[in-house]
């Protein structure tokens, strides 16, 4: 068969022997597994469950990220990209999800907002392109700052030692420790080997444990409570509950969830060369939203692609699918295992807290990236994101600020993620959208007024051009 008939293969059909699959995605696993459990830390802990149930959350997250990165990176008809992406727990979440409970609600209204909200997302998931245009670079990067401003709180309590109520709440100790394991995590960062340095949250959270327990800052009685392997259970926590405001709250997040995994796509299609065009992006949304619907039935949140794994495609120059399906082989295996995620849930909250200030910072940096990306000048941008980020940050700073509004509204605005994507979305409605457009109109308007008046004149001055020949025809020979 000639080459002229023979179809090229893409890039991210790439099969490697198994043996670098599984070294390859065992790389993907460790590079995302501290931001994949996170999650489940914090709402768990903001949920008062206990280390047993957390170690279930830990398990549930693992379980359906390795679940969904399969379906991304595999496909099926109609699902998944088919591109070198990893899925898991969404960070995007957290903040939402955490404001649903200080609002009064459980852990079941948080499974039902989720659910609902994934629902809804899934079913505009193929339209999401025609909508994408209103959320652009300004109110992407707004939403990402914040929600590493949102939980730098998280990360504050968890560094005094998690309990306000412990005699040793905020003491020299537990702050020292969580400068001690932000250390170790910056100077693990800066090694030049890549398997170190793509795994320093997670081994700073290992060194830190290990110098955390001879200091009786870590209590590991309750690893042997529960089995060893287990398959995971649905509605482990009870029937999900729904409440109006919780599922406002949660579909605006899963809006953002979208347009992260969107921009997530475009990258990893430029990094591997990958043709991403509209209909792939549907199939990812779908997969995405899908994954974010079997999330609260297995005990978890809502699923996105990871960012950092689309970063270490570009540095490893590894771009093929099956290598990140082998880690999503690996991630539901570890699913398998709740002892795993029991281990998980007794590490000390001061090392936590130590590996959430660099985690959570960074995340508001790569929103900061962002917005560095957006035009300023000669535009109302400046204002979107000033007042954009000074709303979200309200009800951080009083949590109380819109105590008084009706329940729905402030289990909305009571997350700073919300309040500021809301916010921003409709300034740059207001501002970018119909200011300009009636700016335009208004300059379409008075060119074509200035070119009308140029013509009349033109007019005018042939017309008065071929009277003063007329009248010079007219006088007689002298």
């Amino acid at each position: 068969m000639s080459r002229a008939t023979t179809r090229d293969p893409r890039p991210e059909d790439e099969r490697l022997p198994w043996g670098k699959n599984l070294a390859y995605g065992l790389q993907h696993v460790l590079s995302m597994y501290g931001g994949m459990i996170a999650p489940a830390l914090i709402i768990g802990g903001a949920a008062g469950l206990t280390q047993t149930e957390i170690g279930v959350l830990i398990a549930s997250c693992l379980f359906v990220g390795g679940i969904a990165t399969l379906l991304q990176s595999l496909g099926l008809p109609f699902f998944g990209s088919q591109l070198p992406l990893v899925q898991g727990t969404s960070f995007a979440s957290v903040a939402t999800l955490t404001a649903i409970l200080d609002g009064g609600g459980g852990i079941q209204s948080v499974f039902g907002a989720v659910l609902v909200a994934a629902v809804a997302g899934f079913l505009i998931a193929p339209f999401f392109a025609k909508i994408v245009r209103f959320f652009p670079t300004v109110v992407s990067g707004v939403v990402i700052t914040m929600i590493g401003i949102s939980l730098m709180p998280v990360a504050a309590r968890w560094a005094m030692g998690g309990n306000a109520s412990a005699p040793d709440y905020g003491s020299v100790a537990n702050i020292g420790m969580a400068a001690a394991t932000l250390a170790i995590a910056l100077v693990l960062s800066r090694v030049p080997v890549a398997g170190i340095s793509r795994a320093a949250i997670l081994l700073a959270l290992v060194l830190g444990t290990v110098i955390a327990w001879p200091l009786g800052m870590t209590d590991f009685s309750s690893v042997a409570d529960g089995p060893i392997f287990a398959l995971p259970q649905p509605f482990a926590f009870g029937l999900p509950t729904f409440e109006i405001g919780g599922i406002i709250s949660m579909f605006v997040v899963v809006l953002v969830i979208l347009t992260e995994t969107t921009a997530d796509m475009v990258a990893v299609g430029q990094i591997t060369g990958a043709k991403v065009d509209s209909r792939r992006i549907a199939d990812g949304l779908r997969a995405d939203m899908l994954s974010s619907i079997l999330a609260p039935v297995f005990n978890t949140f809502t699923q996105s692609a990871f960012a950092q794994n689309v970063g270490l495609v570009a540095i490893t120059g590894v771009k093929s699918r099956f290598v990140v399906a082998a880690g999503g082989g690996i991630l539901v295996v570890l699913g398998l295992l709740p002892v795993l995620g029991r281990v998980v849930a007794t590490l000390p909250t001061t090392v936590l807290g130590g590996v959430g200030i660099l985690l959570f910072g960074t995340v508001a940096a790569s929103g900061i990236r962002i917005l560095s990306r957006v035009r300023y000048e000669g535009t109302f941008n400046t204002l979107i994101v000033a007042v954009s980020l000074g709303i979200g940050c309200l009800p951080i700073a009083q949590p109380d600020f819109f105590a008084q509004f009706p329940s729905w509204f402030s289990t909305v605005f009571h997350s700073g993620i919300s309040a500021s994507a809301i916010t921003a979305v409709v300034l740059n409605l207001v501002f970018n959208e119909l200011v300009s457009a009636q700016s335009e109109a208004a300059r379409s308007a008075a060119a074509h007024d200035e070119r009308s008046g140029a013509a009349a004149d033109e007019r005018a001055g042939a017309t008065r051009g071929e009277g003063s020949v007329a009248a010079r025809d007219a006088e007689p020979d002298r």
